[in-house]
């Protein structure tokens, strides 16, 4: 294996690949071994009251040592992380006697399995970590001048990072990823702070964020507020744009695991066994994460920093893939390690980083509030929590703006929020009407999941449950 230095990294700081190697040099006795080493670069802008306020970049690390160790009754692993720059090999030494020690003491692990063997060279493997700067705000920061001289007053933060991780094990695995992860959120106020709009999209690179469209979408929302219009709390026709969709169906994607389900805790359990399966809906929907969606890629193997139901540290470098955990309407796979499906007689199905529903209409959501006789149509979600995990029942407000449509139009803004219940798989099985699919930001998941394409829907009968005071 080659090793690069990081360029413009002083002389004393290990590259990522020397850490590894003499990292798991260090770790020779052991029964195995497995290195993760993190490198980010992040970008950052945020503006308030329409005047930039901060821009700034960072760099970190990351190393992650991963000791396994036989131990009466089976294998063991532990885990130990540290942020420190690595400048010197009795650092990685340190770390490995700290990870031999917290396997030791961690007993036989439940999850054990052979660690993944090699399957090829990765032709990045040698190259320096990918860097981020503050000019990957270009054009988007010449647009967002324009947007802070209008009417309105802007709040809002973009940030842009870039991680790139490399992974080498005791069985000879060295793989090497570049993960980009960026989003913009903007929030337009009236200039006497009495109105608030919200919006926000996921990018890779900035190059497809249109800031002066996401302003007017928000100056557009400002003025349907002009109106005000009190409702009681109920159950309205609702149409959830992309945001709101995606905030419910990352909470169900989360709750994808196997040994749950297998063992009667989760909603995907049913009387008779796992719901796999069952039709949620008519409509030929498909809700997935594929690693090769485009715009929306994420790693192609398993880095693990931790086991738990679904996923294993004995899985580092095993190939990830695309699932389908909703089929045409049809409840598809479930996340389960190796070492589960081993377990259950399945398939290994790693949790996805990405998720994208397919299979509606070309439909905006202004074509769907056109066809509305009465409803309601959100903006976003927030403060989302789960109520009953036997029907993945999920309580949470509704934030920055719920309007009332009548007659196919945006009539005024509802004078407050509503606390909502609902579970992510009723707005499969019940909703009448999907939009098309778009590039989305979640507003309450964004700081752990952002690469999300979500289509807008119509729910018959969305549950506000009680009125929830303030704007």
């Amino acid at each position: 294996m080659t090793s690069t230095r990081r360029s413009g990294a002083p002389a004393s700081v290990l590259a990522p690949q020397e850490v590894v190697e003499r990292t798991l040099a260090a770790g020779s006795h052991l029964h195995g071994c497995a290195v993760l080493v993190h490198e980010t670069s992040e970008a950052v802008l945020r503006w308030a009251n329409s005047t930039m306020t901060t821009n700034g970049h960072t760099t970190s690390g990351r190393v992650t040592v991963i000791a396994f160790v036989v131990v009466e009754g089976g294998t063991a692993a532990g885990v130990v992380s540290s942020s420190a720059a690595v400048t010197h090999v009795g650092q990685l030494e340190d770390l490995v006697r700290a990870a031999e020690a917290a396997a030791r003491d961690a007993g036989p692990a439940r999850d054990a399995m052979p660690l993944v063997e090699p399957d090829g060279d990765d032709p990045g493997w040698g190259d320096p970590g990918a860097e981020t700067s503050i000019g990957v705000f270009g054009s988007f920061a010449e647009g967002l001048s324009e947007v802070l001289a209008g009417p309105h007053r802007q709040y809002g933060f973009a940030s842009h990072e870039i991680t790139t991780v490399w992974l080498g094990s005791s069985t000879g695995v060295r793989r090497r990823w570049v993960q980009p992860t960026g989003s913009v959120e903007l929030n337009a106020k009236t200039p006497d702070l009495a109105g608030s709009a919200w919006t926000g999209v996921s990018t890779a690179d900035f190059r497809d964020v249109e800031v002066v469209a996401l302003a007017a979408e928000a100056a557009r929302r400002l003025e349907w507020g002009k109106r005000r219009v009190s409702l009681p709390a109920g159950r309205y026709e609702t149409l959830l744009p992309p945001s709101a969709v995606s905030d419910l169906l990352i909470y169900l994607a989360w709750s994808m695991e196997g040994r749950p389900a297998q063992e009667g805790r989760s909603a995907l359990a049913g009387p008779d066994g796992l719901r796999v399966g069952e039709r949620l809906t008519d409509l030929p929907l498909t809700m997935a994460s594929d690693p090769a969606a485009p715009g929306l890629e994420y790693g192609p193997f398993v880095t693990a920093t931790r086991s738990g139901e679904g996923v294993s540290v004995f899985d580092n470098g095993a190939p990830t893939r695309r699932a389908e955990w909703v089929d045409r309407g049809v409840l598809g796979e479930l996340v389960y390690s190796r070492a589960e499906a081993a377990e259950f007689g399945t398939t290994f199905t790693p949790s996805g980083h990405n998720l994208v529903l397919t299979g509606g209409s070309q439909a905006s959501i202004s074509d769907m509030v056109a066809r509305t006789e009465r409803g309601v149509l959100l903006t976003c979600l927030w403060y989302i929590r789960e109520v009953d995990p036997t029907t993945l029942l999920l309580t949470g407000l509704t934030r920055d703006g719920v309007y009332l449509v009548e007659g196919g139009e945006v009539v005024g803004e509802v004078d407050h929020n509503f606390r909502f219940n609902y579970s992510p798989l009723d707005v499969l099985r019940r909703t009448t009407e999907v939009g098309a699919t778009e590039q989305t930001l979640p507003r309450e998941w964004k700081d752990w999941f952002t690469r999300v394409a979500m289509p807008p829907v119509r729910v018959p009968e969305f549950n506000m449950s009680s009125v929830s005071l303030g704007r």
